[in-house]
């Protein structure tokens, strides 16, 4: 008698996971179909290619039961491109030399007001809202690039897997209610849309930023890298004092 048709599903499913590859090919086709789906919306920020594919990915994870170490194993293939893609935004950033010379003084105004910004007022919202020191320590590094967030929160003894959701959510609603806010305020200058969004929204925010253009991807990608270096100074020393104040 014939196998169910579920049963041998199940059966290729339980074969395929035992590939480390799985989770980068799952990866690579929920992102390219996320792509997809974005230019069919006209690139709409509601559907962002980033929460579209991690939606996809959660719910198949979620289906079969497989657990997220299993994914990981293949999916760090992605993981390690991370690092020579973030140092690859030095080429488009270069070409805007002479104006960030230009700009050097107000985007460093910039840069302070909107690190202590985005890493203070989280931690006073979180805590008028009654959240623990731990969920505290773990929101106040969420605008930060993941790597360097879940160190901060690491050190500071907040949790780092919850801060990896904290800036994955961060990520997606700057990118997805920046341009918005910007008409709101009528900010036309691409280098300031760019620098804005890439202190409060990181890597999602910056593939964002170069979706619009190319001079707003690369003051945001400068604006990412200058963010996590700040806050990982700044934070271990303006926390432990402030949430003793906070008490």
């Amino acid at each position: 008698m014939n196998a169910a048709p579920h049963q041998t599903l199940g059966e290729i499913w339980v074969y395929l996971a035992a590939s480390p590859l799985l989770g980068l090919t799952l990866t690579l086709l929920a992102y390219q179909g996320a792509v997809w789906l974005n230019r069919r919306c006209g690139g709409h920020p509601l559907a962002n290619p980033v929460l579209l594919a991690v939606v996809v990915l959660v719910a198949l994870l979620a289906a079969t039961g497989t657990p997220y170490q299993t994914y990981f194993d293949g999916a760090q293939f992605v993981h390690f491109l991370l690092g020579p893609a973030t140092v690859a935004l030095a080429i488009p950033l270069y070409a805007q030399l002479d104006r960030l010379k230009r700009m050097a003084g107000p985007l460093l105004v910039a840069l302070l007001a909107g690190s202590l910004t985005a890493a203070l007022s989280a931690v006073l919202v979180g805590k008028l809202l009654g959240a623990s020191d731990a969920t505290l320590l773990s929101l106040a590094p969420k605008s930060v690039t993941t790597p360097i967030a879940m160190g901060i929160a690491e050190r500071l003894g907040g949790l780092p897997s919850l801060t990896a959701v904290l800036v994955i959510l961060t990520g997606i609603l700057g990118a997805v209610g920046a341009q918005g806010l910007y008409a709101l305020m009528k900010c036309r200058d691409p280098a300031v849309r760019g620098f804005a969004l890439g202190v409060a929204s990181h890597g999602i925010g910056t593939a964002r930023a170069f979706q619009v253009g190319e001079q707003a991807g690369a003051f945001s990608a400068l604006a990412m890298g200058l963010n996590g270096l700040l806050t990982a100074a700044l934070l271990p020393w303006l926390l432990p004092p402030l949430l003793r104040w906070l008490g």
